[in-house]
């Protein structure tokens, strides 16, 4: 995968890294595994994301070690990997090279597989504390790495003794906070969506299938540079468009309804996410637009909170009031409604299920902690909605918000946003 991030951004994470260590210490990382899709196929290969943070290495069955070696006052870094022969060459292609793998992510000590087990035996037992991620999954899933697996069996077996430390606190507390290169990649991917966008409304129209408007997203997309959707897009029109996480897309769209689009592009595994709901006729009916105008108020709005010092936890209760007052507003509650409420299932939770943010980076649902006071560097979404099932449509805006000392910055602010612009733009 072409990178626009150089091996000095990968060796800075290392040395940012080093400085969290106890002394006397190793750090195993393992790439992600390939699952079966069926007989010999599998599905597309997607790098573990702490993997490629500290290394910048998109390739399965690798292994980063680095060691802290404290007593000799020096730092380690061993990368192990595939080693090619005629067979992968002729069925799955090129693999790294010692000295691609040197270049890419600037870790000298390159080795193939087969010496890892040697290795490793050898370090280990230089080592006080062994990092590694106890869990290899951020919502703790039942996903495992078959190669951690294996990790925690040798440990258990000959090294009961040394302190085994989970990764996860020290690479989360890293990644949270974006670097330089790392928003501008962010704002590239963003960049790309909105300039998708802008041309998927010329192509919306009565009578198109969902499915042939993600095949118009996902040739656009790539066409402008992106490597990937950074998640199954989300096309839904009509009632559906009230299901969150509907990826069907099969429907046809049809006049009067409204077109919820919920997609993003990736470059180098970092994401972008945006969300716009556009009438498929090219025009609003009077109650979609009040709605509409609605959840982008609450949009300007909370987009103002994300700010230092504020959280995710934070954000979603002052969303939660916000999108009370509209929904006053639009009669679909009823000041009876907010007094009776339970306040664990407050009466807004009926029109507007979901929080108004996550972390965004490496991962569509990036690391981070949603109590945690935000700081210069954090991306954020901010999707408010309005979801009316017995009205037969919902509605979800969405741009994504850089964290800074000043005020909050949206990536996304050049994505046509406003009912009457993107009416206009559909009938132009």
């Amino acid at each position: 995968m072409a990178t626009f991030l150089k091996k000095d951004f990968f060796s800075n994470n290392r040395k940012k890294l080093y400085n969290l260590l106890e002394p006397d210490s190793i750090v195993i990382l393992f790439s992600a595994d390939s699952y079966p899709r069926s007989g010999n196929q599998f599905f597309k290969f997607r790098q573990n994301s702490d993997i490629y943070y500290f290394s910048g290495l998109d390739q399965e069955e690798t292994i980063v070690l680095l060691h802290k070696d404290t007593k000799s006052e020096t730092i380690n870094e061993y990368a192990f990997i595939t080693e090619p022969d005629e067979e992968i060459l002729v069925w799955t292609g090129h693999k790294y090279t010692k000295e691609e793998v040197r270049n890419i992510s600037g870790i000298e000590n390159t080795e193939y597989l087969d010496a890892f087990q040697k290795s490793i035996k050898q370090i280990i037992n230089q080592a006080d504390n062994i990092y590694y991620s106890f869990c290899g999954n951020i919502r703790a899933g039942n996903l495992k790495n078959l190669s951690l697996e294996n990790l925690k069996i040798l440990i258990s077996q000959e090294y009961k003794n040394k302190n085994q430390i989970d990764l996860d606190i020290y690479s989360h507390s890293l990644r949270v906070a974006k670097e330089k290169h790392e928003i501008q990649t962010i704002q590239r991917a963003c960049n790309i969506t909105g300039e998708c966008f802008s041309e998927i409304l010329k192509y919306v129209r009565p009578g198109v299938y969902e499915y042939q408007v993600e095949a118009e997203i996902t040739r656009k997309l790539l066409s402008l540079g992106a490597q990937d959707f950074a998640y199954l897009p989300i096309i839904v029109s009509g009632r559906d468009n009230c299901v969150l996480h509907y990826t069907t897309n099969r429907k046809v769209c049809n006049d009067g309804d409204l077109l919820l689009l919920d997609f993003g592009s990736e470059l180098d595994y970092y994401a972008s996410d945006v969300s716009r709901t556009i009438p498929v006729s090219g025009k609003y009916t009077k109650r979609q637009k009040e709605v509409y105008n609605s959840v982008l108020k609450v949009m300007k709005q909370i987009k103002q909170k994300f700010v230092t010092g504020n959280s995710i936890v934070n954000l979603n209760k002052e969303c939660g009031e916000l999108i009370q007052n509209e929904l006053l507003q639009l009669g679909l509650l009823k000041e009876q409604d907010i007094k009776k409420q339970n306040p664990e299932k407050p009466a807004y939770k009926k029109y507007f299920m979901h929080g108004v943010s996550h972390y965004m980076g490496l991962d569509i649902h990036d690391v981070g902690n949603r109590n945690a006071p935000l700081i210069p560097g954090m991306i954020l979404s901010c999707e408010p909605g309005i979801y009316i099932p017995e009205e037969g449509f919902g509605i979800r805006i969405e741009n994504d918000i850089l964290i800074t000392e000043n005020s909050p910055v949206d990536l996304c602010k050049d994505i046509p946003i406003e009912a009457d612009e993107i009416e206009e733009i559909m009938n132009s």
